[in-house]
């Protein structure tokens, strides 16, 4: 992996007793390093690995946040450090605006990977980290807490200058149940949010499962495919890339790599060329898994209708060949643990 970093800008935000938050702002741009470089490498993967993402596009009423000052600085109006001191201002006013005591490091990068350019913005905590010295002294250090990072967006420029009107070009992290951290965020970035990954997803699996339905595969071969579709989806997501159609359909039959896409099309369903992807939502295509109620159960797709059996008018599962752990656990428990226990010693 390569991350060519271009600019970085780090400033510091400080909550205070009266619940104010205050900015301090680094008086240069940080020096482009080795360290550097790993620095952000390990945020575009932290980033990537986030699971829960929304897509956005800035605001025609909200230009003066982000998008005018974006824009200044590519016409050479305006320094990065400018543009970096800006952003910091607008992020402590919608800080306070909505009521998130949210303190840290504001990390505003400018980088390049493969071939695009990307605007990574966040909001980084800090973490203590203990160490003993080779004389057995304690000795204590403060890091960034990347493992956490949940304050996050990103701008990927190349596809702003390209292709706007897909509407999906900033996308950010939706963050902690009931923190409201989505329109947090799209307040501060000036943006609305367009795409909804997850609404792709309900697609896609949707549109694999009719393919599947109307082929002449077998039951194994279905299982491979839900397994091959969810594994490349998987990796782009991971990658911070969006799915292909052209690629989903070859994955879906290396035989006939327009086989799927010519489906949809027949079928009038609305399949984009490329879009993103919330893989949670086609964890259906390798595994069941549920709570509720005191029950938790999972188990692979394949296993349905075979040792797992569903009879949904009497909302009955059925399971044949309990696992063998699970089996014991309920067998001494029914037959008594004192019992398993005489069985033991009489061997």
């Amino acid at each position: 992996m390569s991350v060519d970093v271009l600019h970085l800008a780090i400033n510091f935000i400080q909550s205070q007793e009266n619940d104010q938050l205050k900015a301090h702002f680094r008086q240069a741009l940080v020096p482009v390093s080795a360290e550097v470089a790993h620095l952000i490498e390990q945020l575009h993967l932290a980033y990537n690995g986030k699971p829960a993402k929304g897509y956005a596009s800035f605001h025609p009423e909200q230009q003066s946040r982000l998008a005018e000052p974006l824009e200044r600085w590519q016409q050479q109006e305006l320094s990065y450090l400018q543009l970096a001191e800006h952003a910091t201002q607008e992020l402590v006013l919608q800080l306070v605006q909505h009521q998130i005591p949210e303190s840290g490091y504001f990390v505003f990068c400018h980088y390049r990977y493969l071939a695009s350019e990307y605007l990574l913005v966040t909001l980084l905590g800090s973490k203590d980290h203990f160490s003993v010295t080779a004389d057995l002294q304690l000795s204590t250090d403060r890091h960034l807490d990347i493992a956490r990072m949940q304050l996050a967006a990103r701008l990927d420029l190349t596809e702003y200058q390209s292709s706007p009107e897909q509407q999906k070009y900033i996308s950010f992290i939706r963050g902690r149940a009931g923190r409201k951290v989505a329109d947090f965020f799209l307040d501060f970035l000036g943006c609305e949010e367009g795409i909804v990954a997850k609404d792709q997803s309900k697609m896609v699996l949707a549109s694999v499962e009719e393919y599947l339905a109307a082929s002449d595969y077998d039951a194994s071969e279905k299982t491979d495919v839900r397994k091959q579709v969810y594994q490349y989806c998987e990796e782009q997501a991971k990658a911070g890339l969006d799915v292909h159609l052209d690629e989903l359909s070859s994955t879906i039959d290396s035989n006939d790599a327009r086989a799927f896409s010519h489906y949809c099309a027949e079928q009038n369903i609305a399949v984009p060329d490329q879009f993103p992807v919330d893989v949670k939502e086609l964890k259906t295509l390798v595994k069941f898994a549920g709570s509720g109620g005191g029950v938790s159960i999972s188990f692979e797709q394949k296993h349905l209708g075979e040792r797992v059996k569903y009879d949904m008018d009497r909302d009955l599962l059925i399971i044949q060949g309990v696992p063998p752990n699970l089996k014991d656990q309920l067998q001494r428990f029914l037959k008594g643990f004192s019992s398993f226990d005489r069985q033991a010693d009489e061997s």
